[in-house]
């Protein structure tokens, strides 16, 4: 019997973000209640990995899970240099672009059961993906779990010092669709507070072309 799908999962497989993604671009937010809106850049998770991305992946070690892997350049990205990888996302249309694109990817979330638990060598929360479930803690000991006690997790920060929950829509420029999902959005302070509750007893940050990284390892 297949699962109820939650409203989160939902909410992602909506039909803006699955078409923003098969045509490459936007314009596609993240619309929170109050009416501001969160731009999610599409055209940069389906061009191939920039010059900030090459810093992370430079940071790989050991097999790499993607969490959140979107249409796969990093995926991808790994594959191509023979380094074993996997995406996970919510969303089919991402996970049919990875494969296209060369990379592994399976139709997922983060928080059910997943392949090789505990020892993956590094896992990838970037691109915004600390916000996912709307509960930073939680996610990141997820993340631990899934991550080799050895290795490490690299997250993709917000640039201002924020630390937010909120309720939000997906919009495509011409109003919002689905039902509202929970989100988060951590900077690089934030995340080392919660990192630290979560069990992760190490923080290292680095940035590359305007956007802020941090390593955690245990």
């Amino acid at each position: 019997m297949t699962a109820q799908l939650s409203e989160p999962v939902r909410a992602w497989r909506a039909d803006p973000y699955a078409d923003a993604l098969r045509a490459g671009r936007g314009p596609l937010y993240l619309r929170r209640s109050d009416g501001w809106l969160l731009p999610l850049d599409v055209a940069r998770w389906c061009a191939e990995p920039d010059e900030a991305d090459a810093t992370v992946l430079a940071r790989c070690r050991g097999p790499v899970l993607d969490i959140g892997c979107g249409p796969g350049r990093m995926v991808a990205a790994l594959a191509r240099l023979g380094r074993p990888s996997l995406g996970v996302d919510v969303m089919p249309a991402a996970v049919e672009r990875t494969v296209r694109a060369g990379g592994s990817a399976l139709c997922r979330s983060v928080f059910d059961p997943l392949p090789s638990e505990g020892r993956w060598g590094t896992v990838l929360l970037i691109d915004g993906n600390i916000g996912i479930g709307g509960d930073p803690v939680a996610l990141l000991r997820r993340a631990a779990r899934l991550t080799d006690p050895r290795g490490s997790l690299l997250v993709e920060v917000a640039a201002p010092d924020v630390d937010e929950r909120v309720e939000v829509h997906l919009d495509d420029g011409d109003g919002a669709w689905g039902s509202p999902f929970p989100w988060a959005r951590v900077g690089a302070r934030a995340l080392g507070v919660h990192a630290a509750e979560a069990g992760w007893s190490r923080a290292v940050a680095w940035e590359a072309a305007d956007r802020r990284f941090v390593r955690l390892t245990r």
